[in-house]
């Protein structure tokens, strides 16, 4: 029976006592936050409905491979629901030691006495679907089931059982449409490949459709499971959406505050860094340069960078640069300054205001040349990678429920990811631990070498990581450069912030020059041909325009690229 996986269907609820399962916890407990209003109460208003997140849950069954762990999930039933609260879905993770994620429980609030025309928030489907079935003849069966919402209102989740009967209509609500945005599956988490199996099917996790501070779609933390959908595909099932414009559960500035001391992280960069970060200031007043298109000398540019042209669109016609070549001052300043270094934070409303997310951004003056990896060898190229003006950032996710570090997004490159809480290093208390990569600055959850190319092949740029006496305390050095929903005036944004074009000049490199360079060190077996060799590398290796600034990024109104 070689290349053909067998799958097991663990039936618990039936067979054996009710297995509570165990949700991860910080290193310490959560403190007591500063009072605000909806903040870390445990309960959030969206409109006509409150929810409540649920942690705790008893497991239904799952499946196990007969070939290890590497594609086992269990499906889960939310427990320890607050009296008149509804579920709306069951829970699926993959195999692990804890729980890591929630689903949301729902109550209604909408008054329908005072609108006879008014549908109620939350109603009974009005039966199921059987959407795939495990028909094990050994450990008993699973079952995937569907809702069927009735007209005018969504279902938002999909449930589990191990009897071949519909589960009893009072087992979940749906929503009203008009409460409800369209979501998308996010990431497989089983696909049952085998022989055995005489239909596909798959099982994902789902997010809103659309994503940023301004939005208002809510993750229910619900599962998708389908026997025939394409990535692209309608999902059959939606997400909330918080119609409370207030974000009453964002917290307050004396909270962020509190955010931030308690789960401030520590970023350490490479002992062989050579090029630190420092603060915007500091960079000013050490020599940085402000020019415009036709012009050949540079201006001056003030503390604040109040003199720096504000708003607008990145056009090209400005940009920023070290001191002049004749300027003694400008090795040291290409090399930053990381007692002057503060991280630069943006706090905003993630998934409806459901999450706080908090941008931390750290500047640095240069970015160093790039490391190219080709097998066991490592080459450092010669001014490939280099540019002036890099800023880097990671993102802390909290649950607006608890207070809790819920993951954290590392920012690399072109792309990034969500980890979450369970996965992180953490060095003090519920301190995350970031690296930094050497050179790039790019940010990483753990140390060790970080292939950006083909990692397959074991070609492409290196991101190094490793603890140093270089480390930056995010807890205690940090400025709040932005918080809008807080309202005007209450967060006073820096006048460079408002400075939407390039930190640094575009450099166009010899990239061909610079591997052809590398071909002849290589032994003979080998070799490539220099178009073979470029293909495997990330396009930025061979230009680099100058990096605008963190209000200019996607991410600054939008959600984190995953």
């Amino acid at each position: 029976m070689l290349g053909r996986e067998c799958w097991c269907w663990d039936n618990l609820c039936d067979y054996y006592p009710v297995v509570e399962s165990k949700k991860f916890s910080l290193p310490l407990p959560l403190p007591k936050w500063p009072q605000g209003k909806g903040f870390g109460t445990g309960r959030i208003c969206l409109g006509e409905i409150e929810v409540v997140q649920i942690t705790k849950f008893k497991k239904i069954w799952g499946c196990g491979s007969s070939f290890g762990k590497s594609n086992c999930i269990s499906f889960y039933k939310p427990d320890g629901i607050p009296k008149g609260y509804y579920i709306l879905g069951h829970y699926c993770q993959p195999d692990g030691e804890h729980i890591t994620g929630y689903v949301l429980a729902a109550k209604d609030l909408s008054d329908v006495q005072d609108s006879a025309s008014k549908l109620p928030a939350l109603q009974k489907p009005l039966n199921y679907t059987l959407i795939w079935s495990s028909d094990s003849q050994y450990n008993g069966g699973g079952y995937i089931w569907m809702p069927n919402a009735p007209v005018g209102y969504k279902a938002i989740g999909c449930l589990a059982s191990v009897e071949p009967n519909e589960p009893d209509i009072d087992e979940v609500r749906c929503v009203r449409a008009d409460l409800t945005e369209n979501c998308e599956a996010s990431e497989m988490m089983f696909s049952s490949d085998s022989f055995f199996q005489r239909k596909q099917f798959q099982v994902w996790k789902t997010r809103p459709c659309k994503r940023g501070m301004l939005c208002a779609g809510v993750s229910a933390g619900t599962f998708f499971g389908s026997t025939s959908f394409s990535s692209g595909d309608k999902l059959d099932i939606v997400c909330l959406k918080n119609l409370d414009s207030s974000v009453h559960a964002m917290p307050n500035l004396e909270q962020i505050h509190a955010l931030i001391k308690h789960y401030g992280p520590t970023m350490y960069l490479h002992p062989d860094e050579i090029y630190l970060p420092s603060s915007v200031p500091w960079f000013f007043m050490n020599g940085a340069l402000l020019y415009k298109d036709g012009r050949n000398n540079g201006t001056v540019i003030n503390s604040k960078g109040s003199n720096l042209p504000a708003g607008g669109l990145n056009d090209g016609q400005y940009w920023l640069d070290l001191p002049n070549k004749d300027d003694a001052n400008r090795t040291s300043v290409k090399c930053g300054n990381i007692e002057s270094a503060e991280l630069y934070v943006h706090v905003k409303p993630s998934l409806g205001g459901t999450f706080t997310d908090i941008a931390m951004w750290i500047f640095c003056p240069f970015n160093g040349p790039a490391t190219v990896k080709i097998g066991l060898l490592s080459f450092t190229l010669n001014k490939v990678g280099e540019h002036v003006g890099d800023w880097e950032h990671y993102t802390l996710r909290i649950s607006n429920f608890s207070g809790e570090l819920w993951s954290v997004y590392f920012s690399e490159h072109s792309g990034g990811e969500w980890v979450d809480a369970c996965k992180l290093e953490f060095i003090e208390g519920n301190k995350p631990i970031v690296y930094a990569s050497r050179n790039g600055h790019a940010s990483f959850p753990h140390p060790g070498c970080y292939l950006q190319g083909s990692s397959k092949l074991g070609f492409g740029l290196r991101n190094d990581c490793a603890r140093s006496k270089y480390c930056v305390d995010s807890s205690s050095k940090y400025q709040i450069v932005a918080a809008e929903y807080l309202g005007e005036g209450v967060v006073a944004e820096p006048p460079w912030l408002q400075y939407m074009r390039e930190w640094g000049p575009t450099i166009i490199y010899n990239g061909r020059s610079e591997v052809e360079k590398i071909i002849k060190h290589l032994p003979f077996f080998m070799r490539f041909s220099v178009e073979s060799l470029i293909e495997l590398f990330p396009t930025e290796l061979y230009g680099e325009a100058g990096p605008t600034g963190p209000k200019e990024k996607d991410n600054w109104l939008g959600d984190e690229r995953w």
